[in-house]
């Protein structure tokens, strides 16, 4: 039995992200609008759907069934949980992957960690049960449109979340020719977030959307056909368009990630790393 197992309280059946979130859908709403204030509110749990071996999609109901959640491009929420071992409550960051079109619900893939006790709350939580929520200015990242060209997602792990909402903008809205190069790094392919939809993704976009999933623990895996190793120069040199006034880089991941490529999530307005080896400049990165 899996670690969240179909017969969890409250779990759906099996399913894929392609027909659970659907196509990529434009939604945009300005920042400022969000169903969740400053101030901690409650959603209720509503429904739960298994994904792999220790994801799965929550479906939460808003206070207000009538309107959508009203998330900006990108941004994210913040959920709480009492800790049953400190006095401090718990508090994660969470970017849905559904949009505004979805009216009095938001939907949040959440990844199960042995660990984890916000994930671990998640998946035992029975459905009609609350969780807390609450958004403040600083959860606002950078907004549709993104005014370039070409945009390289640099993701990595749990970081796919920000870039499902940044794809739901470009790929959705009529007229949009933006270009995606999109590189994935994950440890084994049962750790890939959100594979299924990536690719179904790209195989509509017409080829605006090209998607390389790179795999680092995957040496003695004969299974797996794609890429290994990590995100390197050599890479992006061959898969990602050169440095232009045009061109947007994105990275979203853990810090080593940050470390290796552009330098720290911390330090906006400086570039180290690969990306600034290659001759992208700090203002041609955008660090989530």
């Amino acid at each position: 039995m899996s670690l969240f197992s179909c017969c969890a309280a409250g779990a759906g059946p099996m399913g894929e992200l392609t027909s659970l979130v659907g196509p990529p859908t434009a939604a945009v709403v300005p920042a400022g609008q969000c169903a969740f204030g400053p101030e901690w509110s409650k959603a209720k749990l509503v429904d739960r759907t298994q994904v792999t071996h220790d994801v799965f999609l929550l479906t939460l109901e808003l206070a207000d069934t009538s309107k959508p959640l009203g998330l900006a491009t990108c941004a994210c929420v913040l959920a709480k949980m009492d800790d049953p071992d400190s006095a401090e409550p718990i508090i994660r960051p969470y970017t849905p992957v559904s949009t505004n079109a979805m009216v009095g619900k938001f939907q949040l893939v959440v990844k199960v960690y042995p660990t984890g006790k916000m994930s671990t709350h998640m998946k035992e939580l029975t459905l009609g049960e609350s969780l807390e929520f609450k958004h403040i200015d600083k959860n606002v990242k950078i907004q549709y449109p993104f005014g370039k060209k070409q945009i390289t997602m640099l993701v990595g792990g749990t970081g796919i979340t920000p870039m499902i909402q940044a794809l739901h903008a470009i790929l959705g809205t009529a007229g949009d020719s933006t270009q995606v190069t999109f590189m994935f790094g994950n440890k084994t392919q049962k750790d890939i977030l959100c594979k299924d939809l990536l690719d179904s993704w790209a195989a509509v976009s017409g080829g605006r959307l090209k998607v390389l999933h790179v795999l680092s623990n995957a040496a003695d895996d004969s299974s797996w056909t794609g890429l290994k190793g990590f995100i390197t120069k050599d890479l992006l040199a061959k898969e990602a368009p050169p440095p232009s006034s045009d061109h947007l880089v994105v990275v979203c991941g853990p810090p080593p990630m940050y470390d290796a490529l552009c330098g720290p999530r911390e330090k906006p307005e400086e570039l180290t790393g690969v990306l600034k080896e290659m001759g992208f400049t700090a203002e041609q990165v955008y660090k989530f």
